[in-house]
């Protein structure tokens, strides 16, 4: 088994390449880590490293650059991270350490994983840094001596300019999924960035491609650095019956209880993005009466051990996890995944959905899939060259069907345990008071009260109760749509939709003079923001502001988040605009260019 996150090749290849059928030959106390660093690797449940691992980690150890070509999935932040940690000084209470990656989402998962490798380095504290949360407790956990800091660049490049970030104790540099940075218009962010560290530093750079701009970036800013390319892994498991539902986010949850509710899986495994998605998920689900818990990357190990022996004995059915949390995790149990987002790369897919199907035995993974999503779903098939079968979500009436069937299956048993004249007494009771009531309607009554459906207009509905669950959405639900609410075919109507003559246009305070590009606008509007690429239109941009059509227009807990991003130094300070839009009738100020959409973000 091979640690999901990170390693290279021997510092004296400064070129190495892979196939898939090459089998790692070395083991995790072969490539030179200190003991406190093999004892994490071990708590995790590994011992043979793959393929980047065994070829990066001896030459980031040697105090090498490298320059790695792999994909998320085949274990790169291992790669990194653990070198990483052996370079700092648990002592100096300052940054020594810095992490660049594309989105908030990545900084986290990044931050959870060399969290979990430093269980054994008292004294060392991970700080994320990211737009969409709140700044000050990032300043804070900096202030009191935070040596490793994994962040998006222009969140990075707004604590060093408010003083709160300082470089001159950094000594090992991260650019993670570098391609995609570059591709979000962070170019000018990272080589700032780059450019305020010390000169004697190490550098990492790993990237899915190596086109022109990471080559320049690698040639300005690294020295002699290794070269590693591992191929991409694409085998699935064949004992494990794949499947998907297209399921719209604010319905994922009650589509998750109906999905467990009629599931004859021992135990399942449910597969979240973000810490916070898995807490509040695993939390809904106990409260609706269900045996689940959750795990992330900040869990202590023994809370982690004492959940994941609960799985494995049989007191708890459901484990809600992060791709982090879920390391190592083998327990034959595990009938059922169900990836709650759909996996970012081809090979978090692999890697999860191979939690069951094990040991010989069958099992079933199921992906949620969005409507908007249904084209990440077409490059997994095409990369693992396995059809994935569409399958329906069982209804409310079904899981209740579902639930009246096991309950009439159990009778005979239950008529032959005996000691049944207390229930005897009470039913002849209730007939003789009312001889109108009919004995099938009695019955029938009665079972319902037993899988806990009340009646039409009932708030204890498994898809109600749920989709209402305080959980934190894959990005911020889009404004100006008609959604039921599930209580009577009521509608509302959300905030921020429409303007005349057009879709939604936004202005934002940062234009031509603060030196705004397209593609960083883009970038935060994607990164920061959590939209896609094809959720931003027409952008244009003048001298001291700029505007944007978002068709779907935005939220207000995003509207708060954008308006505190910065991009080219400034705050955004986003706003639906009231002015009249360019091209009906508005004259544009001489001299203004426009930049046409749809702008491409980070889908």
């Amino acid at each position: 088994m091979s640690l999901p996150t990170g390693t290279t090749a021997p510092s004296h290849a400064p070129t190495t390449s892979e196939t898939p059928a090459e089998a790692p030959a070395l083991t995790f106390d072969h490539l030179g880590l200190p003991d406190a660093l093999r004892r994490a690797v071990a708590d995790l449940g590994f011992t043979t490293p793959s393929a980047i691992q065994e070829r990066a980690v001896p030459a980031l150890l040697d105090g090498r650059d490298l320059l790695g070509v792999a994909q998320t999935g085949t274990g790169k932040t291992a790669a990194f991270g653990l070198p990483l940690l052996a370079a700092v000084d648990p002592e100096l209470r300052a940054v020594q350490a810095i992490v660049l990656a594309p989105t908030r989402e990545l900084a986290m998962q990044v931050s959870d994983a060399i969290a979990s490798f430093a269980r054994h380095l008292p004294g060392i504290t991970v700080v994320p840094v990211y737009g969409g949360s709140p700044f000050l407790p990032q300043q804070r956990t900096l202030q009191r001596g935070a040596q490793v800091v994994v962040g998006t660049p222009g969140r990075v490049i707004d604590h060093l300019e408010r003083g709160s970030l300082k470089l001159d104790q950094v000594r090992f540099m991260v650019l993670d999924e570098a391609d995609e940075m570059l591709r979000m218009g962070f170019a000018e962010d990272v080589d700032k960035i780059l450019e305020r560290a010390p000169r004697k530093r190490q550098v990492a750079l790993f990237s899915a491609t190596m086109p022109a701009p990471i080559r320049r970036v690698a040639d300005e800013h690294m020295v002699n650095p290794v070269e590693v390319t591992v191929a991409r892994q694409s085998s699935t498991v064949t004992t494990v019956q794949q499947t998907y539902a297209v399921v719209p986010h604010r319905h994922k949850a009650g589509a998750l209880a109906r999905v467990l509710a009629v599931s004859p899986a021992d135990a399942a495994i449910v597969f979240v993005r973000t810490r916070g998605a898995a807490e509040e998920l695993g939390s809904a689900l106990v409260e609706r009466g269900i045996s689940a818990a959750f795990i992330s990357g900040d869990v202590a190990q023994g809370d982690r051990e004492k959940i994941v022996e609960r799985l494995r004995g049989g007191a708890l059915d459901v484990l809600v996890a992060t791709d982090v949390a879920a390391r190592g995790l083998d327990v034959e149990r595990i009938g059922l995944v169900v990836n709650f987002d759909v996996p970012r790369e081809p090979e978090t897919y692999v890697h999860r959905i191979g939690r069951t199907g094990r040991a010989g035995r069958d099992g079933v993974a199921l992906t949620f899939v969005t409507p908007s999503e249904q084209s990440r779903l077409r490059v997994i098939e095409r990369t693992t060259r396995t059809s994935l079968e569409q399958v329906t979500i069982p209804s409310p009436a079904e899981v209740s069907a579902h639930k009246v069937r096991s309950l009439l299956e159990r009778v005979p048993q239950r008529i032959e345990a005996g000691r049944l004249s207390v229930y005897r007494d009470a039913v002849n009771a209730h007939l003789a008071a009312d001889d109108s009531v009919d004995v099938r309607e009695l019955l029938a009554t009665v079972l319902a009260l037993a899988v806990g459906d009340e009646g039409p207009g009932s708030t204890d509905d498994l898809d109600d109760a749920l989709s209402r669950a305080a959980l934190t959405p894959e990005r911020p639900a889009r404004t100006g749509a008609h959604l039921r609410d599930g209580q009577g075919g009521h509608e509302r109507r959300r905030t921020n939709t429409h303007i005349a003559g057009g879709p939604p246009r936004w202005r934002v305070a940062v234009g031509h003079r603060d030196g705004l590009q397209p593609g960083a606008l883009v970038g935060a509007l994607t990164g920061e923001g959590g939209l896609t690429g094809a959720d931003v239109g027409k952008i244009d941009i003048f001298a001291s502001f700029s505007l944007v059509d978002i068709p779907g227009g935005l939220s207000p807990e995003v509207v708060d988040r954008l308006s505190r991003a910065r991009v080219a130094g400034r705050p955004l300070r986003i706003r639906l605009d009231s002015g009249p839009r360019p091209g009906h009738g508005a004259s544009r100020p001489a001299g203004h260019a426009a930049a046409h959409g749809p702008a491409r973000g980070r889908a």
